[in-house]
């Protein structure tokens, strides 16, 4: 939606806006990085959350009197992000990350579209943005199955280029995770407790520098997050389909058995029984979800 100069303005020079970095060895890509963020919006708060950096991070932020806090070890991505969101003073947070893949200049269209009333913004990344045809496959896959499970389309569920209500933020503070899945927990955690949210397509460029995500440790936490994607959300939801297949499978090779054998085998119960477990499982997962988001003020 356009958006004229004036509003624009008004937006980015706010002085309660607060931008936070996680950043661990990125001092190459902050030097060239921050200049930008102060150039485009010179009363903002900009901080810096230097996740254990054996680098010069210290040094640059300091040549460029930008604050920096610090952590006295690695603790993760979204540990540094907790962090920023403690303490900044900004009524509106905007997380970019320190890698050189977000385009500062994107930062005007997220927070013109928080205006019109939503709670975050999210920059979506088109496919050209994906580091490779693997993960490409596998956002397509959480955003699918994200969207699936809150029935609003989500266009980019781990994209780490937010806005976002300091305020709202804070309330799931404590269902964030310390590694690189933030994005998702906050994304469903925001659906879940009714605040809007909203996506605007952004071209997100290469990584500069070395990627701090090991890719076999990408496959496990794959199937983690596609778990947690329904826990965080409406467990029944995914575990009923489960208990269903289960159910279908084993009724069915009941009748088979009864017909062919007139018995009733032991691998009908086995599958029949794992069919009602699942299903009370899932009926157990939405009763603990739903007193986890109580103190966040859901009503559901």
């Amino acid at each position: 939606m356009p958006y004229n100069l004036a509003e624009r303005n008004r937006v980015i020079e706010n002085p309660k806006l607060t931008i936070a970095l996680p950043a661990r060895n990125e001092s190459a890509n902050l030097e060239g990085l921050l200049p930008r963020l102060r150039l485009l919006c010179p009363e903002a708060e900009i901080l810096v959350v230097d996740d254990g950096s054996t680098d010069d991070t210290a040094a640059v932020c300091a040549r460029h009197n930008i604050q920096r806090l610090s952590h006295p070890y690695s603790m993760g991505n979204g540990a540094a992000i907790k962090t920023g969101a403690r303490q900044a003073q900004g009524d509106i947070l905007i997380f970019l990350d320190a890698d050189g893949q977000h385009d500062p200049a994107d930062i005007p269209r997220l927070l013109a579209r928080l205006t019109e009333g939503y709670d975050m913004v999210v920059g979506a990344r088109d496919s050209r943005s994906q580091a490779s045809l693997g993960r490409n496959l596998a956002n397509r896959i959480y955003n699918r199955l994200a969207s699936w499970m809150t029935d609003h389309r989500i266009a980019d569920l781990t994209s780490g280029f937010r806005a976002v209500r300091t305020e709202k933020f804070r309330e799931f503070l404590y269902l964030l995770p310390n590694g690189f899945s933030y994005p998702t927990t906050i994304t469903m955690a925001f659906f879940r407790a009714g605040y809007p949210v909203a996506y605007v397509p952004i071209q997100a460029g290469r990584r500069l520098g070395k990627s701090h995500i090991k890719p076999l440790q990408d496959g496990v936490r794959f199937l983690l997050i596609i778990f947690k994607i329904g826990s965080l959300y409406s467990p029944l939801k995914l575990f009923l389909p489960i208990s269903l297949t289960f159910f279908t499978i084993g009724f069915g090779f009941y009748l088979y058995t009864f017909i062919t054998m007139h018995r009733f085998t032991n691998m009908s119960a086995l599958l029949l029984t794992t069919s009602v477990l699942i299903f009370l499982i899932g009926l157990v997962s939405e009763q603990i979800t739903a007193l986890m988001y109580k103190d966040s003020g859901d009503l559901d």
